[in-house]
């Protein structure tokens, strides 16, 4: 987009439902300079009233009817996404946002009548909550309508577009608050190299973001320094879909740490299942509760790392610190435990493949130590690949 040309927002909408407040938002994009094309994301029905699986078919022709209008506008150089929808109108619209390039400037005006982590758990995606149903226009959905209106011009006015993460590769990291006191370290250390790092938190939905970034190829190396996730995928069954979550960039150096694969993160402590409060646990916070492993579940997920790192094409390290997993996996911690760690290294050395480097430390996942081994492990990595090397 040049200086002189005149910004323009894709504005999606259930026109049947809400022509009102799509016309007031119009009005108020208008003010602000901006020229907005409408995409009507209503479904054909008819004026039948559809339900069950006709009604789930209904959205998938009106999001692919969408997608082919909102692609033609991006062509024509429409510099934002805009929508705003309800419980059908909302999930019809973030299936079209959920297919743009991650940085591109997405935005949802919603009721939020669902979790937003899953929605948005792999792409940049505001969402700007209107309390108020989307039911004929108010005091409150007027000032969200307005107060939308000025951002998105805001968003206009941006240059760089969606899809250049890929640019400017970095090194991608996972972390959680429980293993931060390796990774900021490990963060100052790379940044003094003059590597750019990427740090996704291993939550449960962070972990849809980072295979992402490393399909698009934004990483030049990964240190999964919290594999945290496969606990949440494979013994609680707490994520989003990510399949690809261990198995994504195995083309670029790859090395591995077990931060936070000692205990599975689960929510608020009354609302766990009884199987989890009777073993070791502690409140992380108000809403997230830390139940440890069992033998057989470590032993388990292990497994399942290591068949993942077997799949790697490029160097790959995995290594240990003997001394604790995580932040409460410490002398006196509430729940330390050594020969579980012992369970996740020998069925590590049992299931490996014979290409992994493999390092155990007598020392705690925090120790100076292990910062240093990660840092040289990564220098030899980048200096026997230099074809994927890069600083700054």
């Amino acid at each position: 987009m040049s200086p002189t040309s005149t910004p323009s927002v894709l504005l999606l909408a259930t026109l049947d439902t809400k022509a009102e407040e799509h016309a007031y938002l119009k009005t108020h994009l208008r003010s602000h300079g901006v020229r907005v094309i409408t995409i009507d994301v209503s479904l054909d029905t008819g004026g039948a009233l559809l339900g069950g699986e006709e009604k789930c078919l209904a959205m998938v022709a009106a999001s692919e009817k969408a997608l082919q209008a909102v692609d033609e506008g991006l062509e024509a150089g429409a510099n934002a996404i805009l929508g705003i929808g309800g419980g059908t109108g909302g999930e019809i619209i973030l299936q079209v946002l959920q297919s743009q390039p991650i940085t591109f400037p997405k935005v949802l005006v919603t009721t939020l009548p669902f979790d937003p982590r899953i929605a948005i758990a792999d792409n940049s995606i505001v969402l700007v909550p209107t309390l108020a149903d989307i039911a004929g226009l108010n005091a409150t959905l007027r000032e969200v309508f307005e107060n939308t209106a000025a951002m998105v011009a805001g968003l206009c006015q941006t240059r760089r577009k969606g899809g250049t993460c890929v640019d400017a590769q970095s090194v991608g990291i996972t972390a959680l608050g429980v293993t931060d006191g390796a990774v900021r370290p490990l963060l100052t250390a790379l940044r003094d190299q003059g590597q750019e790092t990427t740090v996704f938190h291993a939550n449960g939905y962070g972990g849809a973001a980072f295979a992402r970034f490393a399909k698009r190829g934004a990483f030049h190396s990964v240190i999964d320094l919290t594999p945290h996730e496969v606990t949440r995928i494979h013994v609680a069954g707490a994520h989003v879909p990510m399949t690809d979550r261990f198995n994504a960039a195995l083309d670029v150096p790859r090395i591995v740490l077990p931060g936070g694969v000692n205990f599975v993160g689960l929510g608020q402590k009354n609302l766990m299942p009884e199987h989890f409060l009777a073993r070791p646990h502690y409140e992380h916070s108000n809403l997230f509760t830390h139940a440890k492993l069992t033998f057989d579940e470590m032993e388990h997920v292990t497994k399942i790392l290591m068949a993942a790192l077997a799949q790697a094409t490029s160097s790959k390290a995995l290594i240990v610190p003997l001394g604790g997993f995580s932040s409460q996996d410490c002398v006196g911690g509430a729940i330390e435990d050594a020969n579980l760690r012992g369970v996740f290294f020998e069925t590590a050395k049992a299931h490996a493949d014979p290409n992994l480097q493999i390092t155990a430390i007598d020392a705690h996942l925090f120790a100076p130590e292990i910062t240093e081994t990660i840092l040289r492990t990564h220098g030899q990595m980048m200096a026997d690949n230099p074809e994927v090397a890069h600083v700054g």
